[in-house]
């Protein structure tokens, strides 16, 4: 439940922003924040991340929704049953769910954060981009730690039962 209120909030944010950037913004018209380093901008992307695949929106479209399927589905092959694992699917899932709007409504998704350091410029993204990064990001950390917490309790349970030496548990039927 926790990962559906998670995509759900997603998704809303990301759509109402993008249509608040719709509707305030000309195409490509930039309105810096903090000057030299964040604008807020206007740009139709028709590629994946970056800009990658420019102009592969159908395919880009049916693959997320692919994507969406197999992890809802498949979910419990993959995820753990924690926190961190809910929050990271209810993010990736309402990042899917808030560029797939785009793509199938506009044919194109809307991206607005536009971050500059010195003479580079990072490639615009949304909401949804963010949702979408901080999930994976999420999910790798929390998988990462929880394979060394269990790896550590399966270290601690080998050396309780490993046989100490000159004890009977060796099996040796030896009694003092």
């Amino acid at each position: 439940m926790l990962a559906l209120a998670v995509a759900i909030v997603v998704a809303v944010a990301d759509q109402w922003t993008k249509e608040w950037v719709r509707a305030a913004f000309g195409l490509h018209e930039l309105r810096p924040v903090i000057e030299g380093f964040f604008n807020l901008t206007y740009v139709r992307n028709t590629g994946a991340a970056w800009g990658m695949f420019g102009g592969a929106n159908a395919w880009l479209s049916v693959f997320s929704a692919a994507m969406l399927v197999v992890m809802v589905v498949f979910r419990r092959s993959f995820l753990r049953d924690t926190l961190a694992h809910r929050i990271a699917l209810g993010l990736l899932a309402g990042g899917i769910l808030g560029n797939l709007f785009d793509r199938v409504r506009l044919g194109y998704v809307t991206d607005f954060l536009d971050f500059r350091f010195g003479s580079y410029a990072f490639p615009s993204f949304n909401v949804a981009d963010s949702g979408i990064t901080i999930g994976v990001a999420i999910y790798i950390a929390s998988s990462f730690l929880e394979e060394r917490k269990a790896a550590k309790v399966r270290r601690a349970e080998a050396a309780v039962a490993a046989p100490k030496a000159g004890s009977d548990e060796a099996g040796t039927g030896d009694r003092a």
